[in-house]
């Protein structure tokens, strides 16, 4: 079993500035990807950022220049610094993995979420 655990969320004003942090354990052979996603209230969970065991990061484009996504891969643990937050952007952020596992499965796990609000 692989359980991820977030932390960080918390009330924000519009243009400040929020850092998300999850943290993996449990039987990890290996992570192959890391990631970051938002579900606002009645929408459907969404990408907002995903970065590789190499480095390599992908990023939904309306937080382009704003959201930076980082590993820290001997930890197990990936961050998202999140700037010029928008009210919209409130929402619950999901951290999610997918790797090996020590038996040589595959998983893809997901934290239980962290509350952001963007509000003034």
């Amino acid at each position: 079993q692989v359980q991820l655990v977030e932390s960080g969320g918390g009330l924000v004003q519009p243009g400040g500035s929020l850092r998300l942090s999850c943290a993996a354990s449990g039987s990890i052979f290996s992570i192959k990807a890391m990631g970051w996603y938002l579900q606002a209230p009645g929408k459907e969970r969404e990408l907002v950022a995903v970065i590789t065991s190499g480095g390599t990061t992908l990023y939904a484009y309306f937080v382009k220049g704003r959201f930076t996504i980082s590993r820290d891969n001997a930890k197990n643990t990936v961050y998202l610094q999140m700037n010029s937050l928008k009210p919209e952007e409130a929402a619950v952020y999901y951290c999610n993995a997918e790797g090996v596992t020590t038996l040589r499965f595959d998983f893809g796990s997901w934290g239980q979420g962290t509350q952001v609000t963007v509000s003034s």
